[in-house]
């Protein structure tokens, strides 16, 4: 078995009651067949406790109004780890912000920026993003899946992170490389030609397309109506998703109503001017942050398509997440008097994840509305 995560995977620490917000509020906690059977066993003191804060039927612990957790306490730390130690808690709760993706052979392991914690973690990294991996364990097979089709998909997700951490080209080059990349390996997939998509990244690590990347990335830069339509259509879309935290729907609103509410052109004005700001003012380099934060999306969540064969759409989800976010922080800095730092930085990014990461629902309507895009960078 080969195990690979990043490099920075093990300098993640819970900072507990600490944090500036909780991971065991805003959503549902599912507990694992063991876990059940561990805490239905119970025999000590907090038996009675324990059974009566879980919905069995459900297989989730119960919540309060607010949906907080039934186990959470006043100071966001958890009375059953508390009460009956480390070894009690479930999978998800002993995992989390650590995430899985399981293939043929491999598992690939990453650190979830719904966490306020690695959300910070990945924004102030500096350095370009390397991957570890170790063999592990024996090895196993799996009847439904492509091993081709995945060695594709790593050869493309490879040159995308290549790409992605160019830092010769401007961001909006690497990210349009990206898009390019993936589009054209879904058409040879759509049209049954799985063996030409080597031809594909062959092609494109010749660098033969920067030239085209950045004449499109000059064209949708010098179309503001085209960014302007774009943005707004993706906020409209977060909001036919579940509604897993209130705050995260007003704080839609209110960045709707200052960057679209005054037309095309308040937007052109808003805009030039957030970004005039970010490159002289903002301590971070967004670009690198911009850089980060695609690396993750398209680690995380590319080579998932060995088993639907969505190839482009997971592409096109990286593009919006720092699409939305980035006018997300625009209009923080508007609501902030023109100011913005890492803490409202990570803050948008968290948020954003925690809605759109943590419900297969959701997960699975964004895409289906992503399809449906144009190509942003056609």
């Amino acid at each position: 078995m080969l195990y690979v995560i990043p490099d920075y995977y093990r300098e993640f620490k819970c900072t507990a009651d600490k944090c500036g917000d909780t991971c065991c509020a805003g959503w549902q906690i599912v507990i694992d067949s063991e876990s059940r059977r561990r805490y239905w066993k119970e025999k000590g003191n907090y038996r009675k406790t324990l059974r009566s804060s879980i919905r069995w039927l459900r297989k989730t612990f119960r919540q309060d109004e607010e949906k907080r957790c039934a186990f959470l306490t006043e100071d966001n730390l958890c009375a059953m780890y508390q009460n009956l130690g480390a070894k009690s808690l479930c999978r998800t709760c002993r995992m989390y912000p650590r995430h899985i993706e399981v293939f043929e052979n491999v598992r690939e392991l990453s650190l979830s920026i719904s966490c306020p914690e690695v959300a910070k973690l990945i924004l102030s990294r500096k350095k370009k993003v390397t991957f570890i991996s170790k063999e592990k364990g024996e090895e196993e097979e799996f009847k439904k899946f492509s091993p081709f089709l995945y060695s594709q998909l790593l050869d493309a997700r490879g040159v995308m992170i290549d790409f992605l951490q160019n830092r010769n080209l401007p961001i909006v080059n690497r990210v349009v490389l990206c898009l390019g990349l993936a589009y054209d390996m879904q058409n040879r997939v759509d049209a049954d030609r799985l063996f030409a998509c080597g031809d594909i990244t062959v092609r494109y690590r010749k660098q033969t397309h920067f030239s085209e990347a950045g004449r499109k990335s000059e064209r949708f830069l010098n179309d503001v109506e085209r960014q302007y339509n774009f943005a707004r259509t993706m906020f409209e879309d977060l909001y036919r998703l579940e509604l897993l935290k209130k705050e995260w729907d007003m704080l839609l609103q209110e960045s709707e109503v200052r960057l679209f509410g005054g037309g095309v052109e308040r937007y052109k004005n808003i805009m030039t001017e957030f970004k005039e700001w970010m490159d002289t003012e903002y301590k971070e380099d967004w670009r690198v942050q911009c850089e980060q934060l695609m690396v993750y999306f398209i680690f995380t969540y590319f080579c998932g398509a060995v088993y639907d064969e969505r190839i482009f759409v997971n592409v096109q989800m990286a593009v919006a997440a720092v699409n939305v976010i980035w006018h997300l922080m625009a209009a923080a800095w508007l609501r902030n008097e023109k100011q913005l730092d890492m803490e409202d930085v990570v803050e948008i990014v968290y948020r954003y994840s925690r809605e759109l990461e943590h419900s297969d629902k959701n997960l699975k309507l964004y895409w289906k509305m992503l399809e449906r895009q144009e190509d942003l960078f056609r």
